[in-house]
């Protein structure tokens, strides 16, 4: 019973949210010339008013109750059609009908409202004590209309309340899927750090020749899996938070930290040729780690989308207040397709067998330059594709 009171409290507040109702109502008043009008919610149970207008004093109001039995919209329940009375004392059928002597009318309309899947809802409807002329084309059209607006107004609305709970049931899934996430990168992160340590202690010891490339396997594999690691870990941080955090400072050697990422991403990629020029005019007010890990993101995926036999370029400078680090390759074009979603999630354009990851690189990238008050762009031809960041470089914020 207390579900049943909720839901008829719900379709209450359903009509009560369709703006066009009182007008509808205004509107049956006028052009009958009667003076109640109402949309009733009928169950089996109960007729609930949902809105009303009242001229007549009839007494009722929004959730104002009448006895089910004592109603024809009861019968209209059961029969779904329609009833209209000109006169109920001239009526054949209603002349001794017990609802109009209990209620004192004698004119009546009520159409069914039915919803989108045939289920009954309720009666537009209308009474007065008086007789009144309803029973032609134009009075019963105009109640049939807006019968139907009503039930397509309330089946939109139960539309955007499935498509809201959906939403908010899709949305906590997400939480939880980016949680998992983050808390499955930092286990993660232990046992590579032990892979990645060995490996190094591996390298340095006297080993044959195959020993030596199974090392060299071993450390290439960790750099790249701790890549991917770091990634899912700021997607899921910039998820659950407010985006990546990054704390920019110019104390740090930011030439040396981008040096350093071309000697790693060189030792995995020892026969590709890297040309980096340099020109740092000022320090680089910046996160030394966010733009080492934007340099990589790019710097990797620049080797990975060029012919093996070409050289991949680095330009940095900073001068005049402005920083900017470009990293250009030959190769294909990009589509045009792909560069619209280039900088998004899990986007990626064509994929060689030998080409392999989560396509979370750009776009972690993107965010770091995002985080830097900058832009991360990119251009692409037949000959070379070239990604531009640039930012302010604002020594005295520090």
């Amino acid at each position: 019973m207390q579900k049943a009171q909720h839901n008829i409290q719900a379709d209450i507040e359903a009509i009560k949210n369709i703006p066009a109702v009182s007008h509808i109502l205004e509107i049956v008043c006028r052009t009958t010339g009667m003076g109640f009008a109402a949309v009733a919610r009928v169950t089996s149970d109960a007729w609930i008013a949902c809105a009303v207008r009242d001229e007549i004093n009839f007494g009722l109001v929004p959730g104002g109750e009448l006895q089910l039995e004592t109603t024809i919209c009861n019968e209209i329940r059961q029969h779904r059609q329609p009833v209209i009375i000109d006169h109920v004392a001239n009526d054949p059928d209603f002349a001794g009908h017990h609802t109009p002597l209990i209620y004192g009318f004698q004119s009546y309309i009520s159409m069914p409202i039915f919803l989108k899947n045939g289920d009954f809802f309720g009666t537009l409807c209308a009474i007065d004590p008086k007789p009144a002329k309803l029973k032609n084309p134009a009075i019963t059209g105009m109640f049939t209309m807006f019968a139907e607006l009503i039930a397509s107004h309330l089946d939109a609305l139960d539309q955007v309340a499935e498509a809201e709970q959906e939403l908010k049931k899709e949305q906590e899934i997400a939480i939880v899927r980016d949680q998992f996430i983050a808390i499955l990168g930092h286990d993660l992160k232990n046992p590579l750090n032990a892979i990645s340590s060995s490996a190094q202690l591996l390298s340095r010891l006297t080993l044959d020749e195959k020993g030596g490339r199974l090392a060299k396997i071993i450390k290439d594999a960790s750099f790249r899996m701790n890549g991917l690691i770091d990634n899912i870990l700021d997607f899921a941080s910039g998820r659950l938070g407010d985006g990546i955090s990054i704390n920019r400072n110019s104390d740090e050697d930011h030439e040396r930290m981008l040096t350093e990422v071309i000697e790693e991403l060189q030792a995995i990629w020892p026969s590709r040729k890297i040309k980096a020029s340099f020109a740092m005019a000022q320090p680089i007010h910046a996160d030394g780690k966010r733009l080492a890990q934007l340099f990589s993101n790019l710097l990797a995926n620049a080797l990975n989308y060029s012919p093996v036999d070409s050289i991949v370029e680095v330009n940095a400078t900073s001068a005049g207040g402005d920083f900017t680090l470009c990293v250009i390759n030959s190769g294909k074009q990009i589509p045009a397709g792909a560069m619209e979603r280039l900088f998004q999630p899990f986007s990626r354009g064509e994929v060689e067998p030998n080409q392999k990851g989560l396509g979370l690189g750009l776009y972690i990238a993107s965010e770091i330059a995002r985080a830097h008050q900058g832009t991360l762009k990119v251009t692409s031809d037949a000959e070379k594709t070239c990604f531009t960041l640039h930012f302010q470089n604002n020594v005295a914020q520090r």
